[in-house]
């Protein structure tokens, strides 16, 4: 592959094997998951608890869609969660308040996301502001505003029944009875393949990869690496936005306080499906991969009536894990 005029390390197709065997792991492990659990406890293969595994997957999911652009990318984005809250708070007033119509409130929600997306990489990209720092501080520029926003109180959407009823409400239940399935899960798997075309068909994906591989190669080889390092996060915000909406409508409120904490499952599970923090390295199908791993075992202790401050343990763990054999895969490949 060439960029302008510079190709592309010829490792890259190692990465790329590299990759396979990382998501090949991951799915190995979330398989092993699922049966350790299902030996554990009868209750775990009930229809209804994996449901509730592929409902809490869903926003986690999204905005690990998002943040994974941002990694490959070499960067970091820590403000996915309360910009997601935001955008939950600004779909409402748009809807309850200013009593607009449902699709208006969708798209001010995402539009608010994509905002405060195109601002990191602002941040980022003009200003070299690190990563790390630009989006810390849009945690809580995030934060501040859905609190002020919303008056410090949650906003529901009791006029608008029908916005709660197309997230949760199944089109596949009514094709195939029994088959009860939200909508939401859908989205997430709707958004899962956007996100995979864009990152493996399209020149965002391709310089997405290169700005983590060799940002200044690439930027030698003639790319505006600051406009692209700029979409780059806008598209993680456009994923907040979505999430934003998601846990809108499935809450049948808009929670100013939520949020915050969110970002970490979202980075953890983009890490454990095999997404290098280095950057350069990383795909869609393995963050999913290790969303519904952190879901599917969050689920199972909390089964196991495991307390929660040691299933935050058990997830830590993952996540120290997963970088360190990322590390060691890393050195065999130089």
């Amino acid at each position: 592959m060439r960029i302008g005029s510079i190709t592309l390390p010829a490792r890259r197709g190692r990465l790329m094997r590299s990759d396979a065997v990382q998501r090949l792991l991951a799915f190995a492990a979330l398989i092993v998951i699922i049966i350790i659990f299902s030996l554990l406890t009868p209750n775990f293969l009930q229809f209804d608890n994996a449901i509730g595994i592929l409902l809490a997957t869903t926003v986690n999911g999204i905005l690990a869609l998002g943040v994974t652009f941002v990694i490959i990318s070499g960067g970091i984005d820590l403000s996915i969660g309360t910009v997601m809250t935001l955008a939950a708070v600004i779909t409402a007033v748009t809807i309850t308040e200013l009593h607009l119509p449902v699709p208006v409130g969708i798209a001010a929600g995402i539009a608010i996301g994509a905002l405060a997306g195109l601002v990191n990489g602002t941040l980022v990209a003009k200003l070299k502001i690190p990563s790390f720092i630009a989006t810390l501080g849009m945690l809580n520029v995030a934060k501040g505003l859905a609190l002020v926003v919303s008056g410090l109180k949650p906003i529901y959407f009791n006029d608008t029944p029908e916005f709660n009823h197309a997230a949760m409400g199944s089109v596949l239940g009514t094709v195939i009875p029994g088959f009860d399935i939200p909508n939401l899960v859908l989205v997430l798997f709707g958004m899962a393949i956007v996100a995979s075309l864009i990152l493996s068909r399209t020149i965002l994906g391709r310089f997405t990869f290169a700005l983590g591989s060799n940002e200044e190669a690439a930027r030698l080889s003639g790319v505006n690496v600051d406009v692209w390092k700029m979409a780059v996060f806008t598209v993680a915000g456009i994923f907040s936005g979505i999430a934003g909406v998601l846990i809108g409508a499935r809450l049948n409120s808009a929670q100013p306080s939520l949020g915050q904490g969110y970002e970490l499952d979202a980075i953890a599970a983009a890490v454990i499906g095999g997404t290098s923090l280095s950057g350069g390295e990383g795909s869609i199908l393995g963050t999913v991969i290790g969303a519904f791993i952190i879901s599917t075992l969050t689920n199972g202790l909390r089964i196991l009536s495991v307390p929660q401050e040691w299933q935050t343990v058990v997830t830590g763990s993952i996540v120290i894990v997963a970088v360190y054999l990322d590390i060691v895969r890393r050195r065999q490949q130089q």
